[in-house]
């Protein structure tokens, strides 16, 4: 029903940045149903972790160790979010998922829809 498909990723030196785009696409009803969306990484034998959100509204949320490297952005018309990383460090160093939720309810569920990317690579060298 959506599908988000991230871009972006590759690989950089320590102190380079990047920027990582995903664009959901979808049936209308449900992409202007989308609430927020946001980055979550999954290093290698880590648990996957929350980097950043956005609401519809614009208010923005980041885990204390991006916060003031990385910025994230979104445009509503283009059902984009992006995520700009600057002075990017070797634990930065994940797999980065794109992520949505809906305020609208699967009834099978009983719970909110949510989406998710299949990934982009970041690799950050010392």
């Amino acid at each position: 029903q959506v599908q988000l498909v991230e871009s972006g990723g590759g690989w950089v030196q320590a102190g380079g940045s990047l920027r990582l785009s995903c664009t959901a696409s979808g049936s209308d009803f449900r992409l202007d149903a989308i609430d927020t969306m946001g980055w979550y990484r999954q290093a290698p034998g880590k648990q996957r972790e929350l980097v950043a959100i956005i609401t519809s509204g614009g208010s923005t949320n980041y885990t204390n160790s991006v916060k003031g490297r990385f910025t994230i952005s979104r445009d509503n018309a283009k059902h984009t979010v992006y995520l700009q990383m600057n002075s990017l460090k070797p634990e930065d160093t994940a797999l980065y998922y794109c992520y949505g939720d809906s305020f609208q309810i699967n009834r099978a569920t009983m719970t909110a829809y949510d989406y998710w990317g299949q990934g982009t690579q970041v690799t950050v060298s010392s």
